[in-house]
């Protein structure tokens, strides 16, 4: 008289634990979509050096000193509608911004925020999702933990020029080769580049050749040009007479 209720109970094992799978399943999709939106976008010449194909939302990102790896990140988030903002560039001009594709009307410039540029980029990350800033100087722990606090609190993300505690990841440029000149005349026509990301999701170098800057100024697909060979010079030495 038992086996009924048994039955009974298995079959509703069975229905619970496809529940489960279904929702398993379902949350694995939702989770993917939103990995796919939540990233800022990038240039598709870029993506590689990110595992989600783009910026992070609430990371920091430290980049060398190139400005122009720099514009080339931001001129896709610009021109997706994103609001962008470079602090502590005093040399940097809009002109050359927009030459490197990134969109004007969306774009402000914090020239010399002085000895509180840790405190501006904090205030403009409040309202601009993506920021870059010029370290003068290294900041506090304490100070860099509570600004990207607020990072992921707003799901902005922060460029480095130089070194930040924690960064999602480390970018550099490396191998320029021009092209446009011949022997000893020309003009520069267009220049290649590698770009290498490190992080701590990625410890093994991500890498892309690209064009920086692109014919129409922001990245473009390399085109193969020769990556630069040096060969030492021999010491020059004076002769008497």
């Amino acid at each position: 008289m038992a086996l009924p209720e048994t039955a009974s109970r298995a079959e509703a094992a069975r229905s619970q634990q496809a529940d489960v799978q279904r929702l398993r399943a379902q949350i694995t999709r939702m989770q993917q979509r939103r990995a796919q939106v939540d990233a800022v976008p990038v240039h598709e010449t870029l993506a590689p050096l990110f595992p989600e194909g783009g910026l992070r939302p609430g990371a920091v990102y430290s980049l060398d000193t190139s400005t122009s790896l720099l514009l080339a990140l931001m001129s896709a988030p610009s021109r997706a509608g994103s609001w962008c903002a470079a602090i502590g560039m005093p040399e940097l001009a809009a002109e050359a911004a927009e030459a490197y594709g990134v969109d004007l009307e969306r774009f402000a410039l914090v020239p010399d925020p002085g000895e509180r540029w840790l405190a501006v980029a904090s205030a403009v990350a409040e309202v601009f999702p993506v920021v870059a800033v010029r370290p003068p100087r290294a900041a506090r722990d304490s100070d860099t933990a509570r600004v990207s606090a607020k990072l992921r609190d707003r799901g902005g993300v922060l460029l480095v020029q130089g070194t930040w505690p924690q960064a999602e990841a480390v970018l550099t440029l490396s191998d320029p080769a021009w092209s446009g000149l011949g022997q000893g005349h020309g003009l520069l026509a267009a220049r290649e580049v590698t770009i290498s990301a490190t992080g701590r999701r990625f410890p093994v170098a991500r890498t892309v050749r690209v064009q920086l800057p692109g014919p129409l100024g922001a990245p473009a697909a390399a085109t193969g040009l020769a990556r630069p060979t040096w060969r030492p010079v021999a010491r020059l030495q004076a002769v008497a007479g």
